[in-house]
C-alpha cells in the first residue's frame, strides 16, 4: 500500500502520474535530462522502464545520476525529491522556517499541486486569471463526475471545438483535464476503464485544439497520452477513434503525408480493414503527396463502403459530413470542378464548423489553380482568410492555403497574385500566433 512506501517513492510516482506520463514516457525524460556524456552510460529504454518501476515501489532508492535526471525531468529541486521530511531541520534550511513551524494543510497542498501542475503540464498554453481561479476552487472542490456527467462534457468541449477559437477551447479543456486526472487516482477499480475513456477523449479534443494552434510538438504528446488511455480503457472503438482523429490531424503541418498512410494502415490492422474515417484520411494523404488516381481510387472505395451504412461514434467526433470533406479535397486536387462543387455544396449543408466552412471555400481556389486560373483561384483564396479575426485562423486554414501555394506550377510562382496571397497567408499566420 502506498501508506508503506518511502516518501520518495510515493513523491516519485505521484509527480508522474500528475504530469499524465506513463512510465515509458518517463523514461523518455529521464533521458532527455540528460548531458551527452551521461545519456551515452545510461541503460537501455527497458531496463530504465524497471528501474523506474522499482523506485516507485520503494524497492531502492535512486543514487547518482538518477536523483538528478528526476529533478530536471520534473522542474523540482533534487532536495524536494528525495529528502524525507521528517529527517530535515529547519536549520538546514532557513527559508523554510516558518514551513516547519507551520507545515501546509492539505487544502494548501492541493493548491500547490494543482497549480505546479499547470504550469509544468499545460504552461504552454498560458493560464488566464479566470483559469488560475477555477483551478483554485478544483483544490478544495471534490466535484466528481458520473460516466453520464463526463459524456455531456465531451460533448461540450467537442461543441466548443468547432465554435470558438482554439486557443479558448485548450484554456476550458485544462480545468477537465486536471479533475479527471484527480477522479482517477481515487476511483473504485469499476470505475478506472469509464475514466480512461474519458481521459482519451478528453485527450483527443485537447490535441486537436492544439493541432488548431499549430503547437505541433506538444499536440503529439497528448495524441500519445489519448491513445494510451483509449487502449487502458479496453473500448475498442474508442482506440480507433483516437488513431482515426490522429491521423487525420497530422495531414496540418504536423507529420509527413507518408508518416500519415502509415498511422492508417496501423489503425487498420486494429479494425481488421478499412473503416470510413480511415478511408477518408487516406484519400486526402494520397491527393497531397499529387497520386490523384490512388486518391479517386480510395475516395470511391470510401463512398462504396459508406453506401452500406456507416454512423458516427457515440461520442460525436465523427460525422457525415466529414465524407463530403474529403471528396471536396481530393476532387478539387484532381481538377475535378463539377463534383468539388457539389461536395462543397453538401459540407456547407451539414456542418456549422467555422474551419470546415473556410477550407471548402479554399479548395474551391485549389480547383481553380489546378484547372489554370491562378490568379482567380489567388484571389478567391484571399478573400477567404483576410475576414477572419486573428483567432480564427487556425493553423488548419493556414495550412490548406500553403497547399494551394504548393499547388503552382514552379514557373507560375513569380506572378504577382502568388506573391500577394503568400503575404495575406504569412501575415494572417503571425497576426493569428
Amino acid at each position: 500500500m502506498a501508506a508503506d512506501l518511502p516518501v520518495w517513492a510515493v513523491r516519485l510516482r505521484k509527480e508522474r502520474r500528475d504530469r499524465l506520463w506513463p512510465q515509458r514516457e518517463m523514461a523518455r525524460r529521464l533521458v532527455e535530462a540528460a548531458d551527452e556524456e551521461t545519456r551515452n552510460h545510461l541503460p537501455t529504454r527497458e531496463t530504465l522502464i524497471r528501474r523506474i518501476k522499482a523506485y516507485e515501489a520503494g524497492h531502492n532508492r535512486p543514487g547518482d545520476p538518477y536523483r538528478v535526471l528526476y529533478a530536471r525531468a520534473f522542474g523540482i529541486p533534487e532536495a524536494d525529491l528525495f529528502d524525507d521530511p521528517q529527517n530535515v531541520s529547519a536549520s538546514e534550511h532557513p527559508t523554510r522556517g516558518s514551513l516547519a513551524e507551520k507545515a501546509p494543510d492539505g487544502d494548501d497542498m492541493e493548491r500547490r499541486r494543482l497549480l505546479q501542475l499547470a504550469a509544468t503540464g499545460f504552461g504552454i498554453l498560458g493560464l488566464s486569471g479566470e483559469a488560475v481561479r477555477q483551478l483554485l476552487d478544483l483544490s478544495l472542490a471534490h466535484d466528481f463526475r458520473s460516466a453520464e456527467e463526463w459524456e455531456l462534457a465531451c460533448g461540450d468541449h467537442l461543441y466548443a471545438l468547432r465554435t470558438r477559437p482554439p486557443a479558448q477551447v485548450a484554456a476550458d479543456l485544462i480545468i477537465d483535464l486536471l479533475l479527471v486526472r484527480r477522479q482517477l487516482e481515487t476511483s473504485a477499480p469499476t470505475e478506472v476503464a469509464g475514466l480512461q475513456r474519458t481521459m482519451a477523449a478528453l485527450s483527443t479534443v485537447h490535441a486537436n485544439a492544439l493541432t488548431r494552434l499549430g503547437d505541433h510538438g506538444a499536440a503529439v504528446r497528448w495524441w500519445h497520452t489519448a491513445r494510451h488511455a483509449a487502449d487502458a480503457s479496453g473500448d475498442r472503438e474508442l482506440r480507433l477513434l483516437v488513431r482515426a482523429e490522429e491521423a487525420g490531424h497530422g495531414l496540418y503541418g504536423q507529420r509527413a503525408p507518408g508518416t500519415v498512410l502509415r498511422l492508417v494502415h496501423d489503425a487498420k490492422q486494429i479494425a481488421g480493414g478499412p473503416s470510413v474515417d480511415l478511408l477518408t484520411t487516406q484519400a486526402k494523404a494520397l491527393s497531397l503527396l499529387g497520386r490523384h488516381d490512388e486518391a479517386l481510387g480510395t475516395l470511391n472505395a470510401l463512398l462504396d463502403l459508406a453506401a452500406k451504412g456507416s454512423t458516427g461514434d457515440s461520442l460525436g467526433f465523427w460525422k457525415p459530413n466529414q465524407i463530403h470533406f474529403a471528396e471536396s479535397w481530393v476532387y478539387a486536387g484532381a481538377g475535378d470542378e463539377a463534383r468539388a462543387d457539389t461536395a462543397r455544396t453538401n459540407v456547407l449543408r451539414l456542418t456549422r464548423d467555422y474551419q470546415y466552412q473556410a477550407n471548402v471555400a479554399l479548395h474551391e481556389a485549389l480547383c481553380m489553380v489546378v484547372r489554370g486560373d491562378i490568379d482567380e483561384g489567388m484571389r478567391r483564396a484571399a478573400t477567404v482568410i483576410a475576414p477572419l479575426a486573428p483567432a480564427y485562423r487556425s493553423n488548419h486554414i493556414i495550412e490548406t492555403g500553403k497547399i494551394l501555394l504548393r499547388a503552382v506550377p514552379r514557373d507560375q510562382q513569380a506572378r504577382p497574385a502568388v506573391g500577394d496571397f503568400h503575404e495575406v497567408l504569412t501575415t494572417e499566420a503571425l497576426q493569428s500566433a
